[in-house]
């Protein structure tokens, strides 16, 4: 047999060898995410008065919206941010929970940048990192003053303005309800990554 026809057999020999090494690892991963129930003990929280605006299953984040008598809106997007390596409880990631909240006739915005992790079993908390007051809800020019370090305030007005969120619905019910739903779609998320691999390499052309 030519030498070079050997060698050509041997690299498409290792190359099954190692495409069927890849599928099993996958199937055997997807065997794994489709009988690990990793949530299913977690408080599911509720919406209370908020509504659930957008939810795509391709996207990251969700954004929900709630509008009172008064006309004032409150919307809050959120998304997954970094692991908690120190976490005791079954939620691995924070949230990062954006809070605008918005009068009748103003064109002006409060803006809050929380972030969300579980606290005890079954409950979770939010704290406040920092707090914009902006003119409108463009983007403003990073050289606007927005607001102090958050840290940096009385305690008792960081209490204060923590308190000023719970009462436009921004509590555990919510925040269990954020933790929960993030962390599911985002382990759905990855079990259709998972299962589309699986048929890219089990595809053989």
């Amino acid at each position: 047999m030519p030498r070079a026809r050997a060698t050509q057999i041997l690299g498409k020999s290792r190359k099954v060898l190692e495409d069927l090494n890849l599928l099993k690892l996958l199937q055997s991963e997807i065997s794994h995410e489709l009988t690990s129930h990793y949530f299913q003990d977690k408080e599911s929280g509720s919406l209370g008065d908020f509504v659930l605006e957008w939810n795509s299953p391709q996207s990251e984040d969700v954004v929900l919206r709630r509008k009172s008598e008064s006309g004032e809106e409150i919307a809050v997007s959120a998304l997954l941010g970094q692991e908690i390596y120190d976490s005791e409880g079954k939620f691995p990631r924070e949230v990062l929970m954006k809070v605008i909240v918005r009068k009748r006739g103003l064109r002006s915005i409060l803006q809050f940048d929380c972030g969300v992790s579980e606290n005890d079993i079954n409950r979770s908390d939010f704290n406040i990192r920092t707090a914009y007051y902006l003119q409108s809800s463009n983007i403003p020019d990073s050289s606007i003053y927005r607001g102090p370090c958050f840290s940096s305030l009385d305690p008792q007005l960081q209490d204060a303005l923590k308190e000023y969120l719970l009462a436009r619905g921004i509590g555990v019910n919510l925040t269990n309800f954020l933790l929960l739903t993030l962390h599911k779609k985002e382990q759905g998320q990855y079990l259709d990554w998972l299962r589309k691999l699986e048929s890219f390499v089990a595809t053989d052309k």
